[in-house]
């Protein structure tokens, strides 16, 4: 295994663990680690459900130690104690603290690109927006702890945007954008369309930390009360 010499967020340079981390050390470390009696050729040779598995667990640890003191505070040595293993066993996953925030931010493109793209944005109709919606709400409750992060992180993750060409996010803008677009439906529809979204993330997202004192499905049905007000045609009760 090559490592770089690049320094990490943490101002921890890969070259410092280099003797730790080289090609059959690292590889019999890993083995150790994910029981101790498999091989160092069977471990080089996973590509499927334990090295996913672990890197699930590197990511859900960041996820917390982010959360709680912050990116800037936080060391890979940190997150590799909390999970047991040596700062070589979390190379051997990310190449640096950096990489590790890059995969939690994609979290949230991947749910909201599968939100936004199941139906065909030609052919959504106001009644297909509000089922979005409901479906968009109860993701991002599922995820309150990645919206927090965000927005406890906001300074570490615009440097993020400068230094990375975010193709993913501009994918979701799209999308969102392709919906709107849609001269099918009135103009007063797509407008509501686009409020109520507005509506949905500024009160999950926006508010930071302003509504977690309500529970998620209490807080859900109130976000979609306000969503479906928005929605209701003129006039209605």
């Amino acid at each position: 295994m090559k490592v770089s010499t690049s320094q990490n967020g943490a101002g921890e340079s890969l070259a410092e663990v280099a003797p730790e981390a080289g090609g059959e050390e690292l590889l019999a470390e890993i083995a150790q680690e994910a029981g101790g009696e498999q091989s160092r050729t069977a471990v080089a040779s996973q590509a499927g459900g334990e090295q996913n598995s672990t890197r699930e667990r590197i990511l859900d640890i960041a996820l917390n130690l982010f959360t709680e003191q912050g990116y800037e505070k936080t060391s890979l040595r940190q997150i590799a104690e909390r999970l047991g293993f040596s700062k070589a066993a979390i190379y051997y996953h990310f190449a640096s603290k950096e990489d590790i925030l890059m995969a939690l931010h994609m979290r949230l493109h991947e749910f909201g690109l599968g939100a936004f793209s199941q139906l065909e944005p030609a052919e959504m109709t106001p009644a297909d927006f509000v089922t979005l919606l409901d479906q968009l709400t109860d993701q991002i409750l599922g995820h309150r702890a990645l919206f927090v992060l965000h927005e406890r992180n906001r300074a570490a993750l615009e440097e993020l945007h400068r230094d990375h060409h975010d193709a993913a996010h501009e994918d979701l803008e799209l999308v969102f954008r392709q919906v709107l677009s849609n001269r099918g439906l009135a103009a007063r529809d797509r407008v509501r369309m686009a409020c109520t979204v507005g509506a949905v993330m500024g009160a999950l997202v926006l508010s930071g930390d302003v509504f977690a004192d309500i529970p998620s499905e209490e807080l859900g049905a109130l976000v979609k009360d306000a969503a479906y007000g928005l929605m209701a045609p003129t006039g209605s009760a």
